[in-house]
């Protein structure tokens, strides 16, 4: 996961489209960065019982790159509200590494038992089965972009709680978002910029002021 889910205050600022935050361990403070390599892919992992942080901290300190995506939330304590961080896509833990080193975790790792794959139901391996879901590394880009700045607005929808303006390709030029691509949405009530995640659904921004949105082909 990104070094961004400890921060008690994370920045708004997004990240620029070919960049990646640094991943980091909560518990050790082990660092890895994300370094684009032939052999590797983007995997999408099922983690049981919550335990996306735990599973993120073991594969960070083994070296592999991982990221959870995150938004700000509020909770009462005591009496008093405070802010913690809440996993965006509950159970969910994206890592990029080798197939090899996959199936390691998943299948030869005791401490990762509650790890699994994410099966890609829409297509079929050569034994006719559901291959591990991988995600491509641009989808990867827009996906960190769209979600690094952790706010408290970020949503992660299925289609029908989505009603597009038209099909068309937007950019987001200005404000927290600035740099996301995907559809213009209206979702929760709001005017939201909504970008795809392979299978597994769609992400929502916060409300997008339509000066803020420029469509890609107009560039």
């Amino acid at each position: 996961m990104t070094s961004l889910r400890s921060e008690s205050n994370p920045p708004s600022i997004g990240l620029t489209p070919d960049a990646y935050p640094e991943a980091k361990s909560s518990q050790t403070g082990v660092a890895v960065r994300y370094v684009a390599e032939p052999d590797k892919k983007w995997f999408v992992f099922r983690v049981s019982f919550g335990r996306e942080d735990k599973a993120s901290d073991y594969l960070v300190e083994d070296g592999t790159y991982t990221y959870i995506a995150k938004k700000i939330a509020e909770k009462i304590v005591g009496g008093r509200r405070k802010r913690h961080l809440q996993t965006l896509i509950p159970n969910l833990l994206f890592a990029y590494t080798t197939a090899e080193k996959a199936e390691e975790y998943v299948k030869n790792t005791p401490a990762l038992y509650y790890l699994s794959y994410y099966y890609n139901h829409f297509s079929k391996d050569e034994y006719q089965k559901n291959p591990p879901l991988t995600v491509s590394d641009e989808e990867m880009k827009r996906f960190i972009l769209a979600t690094c700045s952790m706010n408290k607005h970020l949503l992660f929808v299925q289609p029908s709680q989505c009603h597009f303006k038209g099909g068309e390709l937007v950019r987001v030029i200005d404000g927290p978002f600035a740099g996301v691509e995907g559809r213009v949405a209206r979702v929760a009530g709001q005017q939201r910029v909504v970008i795809s995640l392979s299978t597994i659904g769609l992400i929502s921004t916060a409300y997008i002021p339509t000066a803020f949105i420029r469509p890609i082909d107009s560039d």
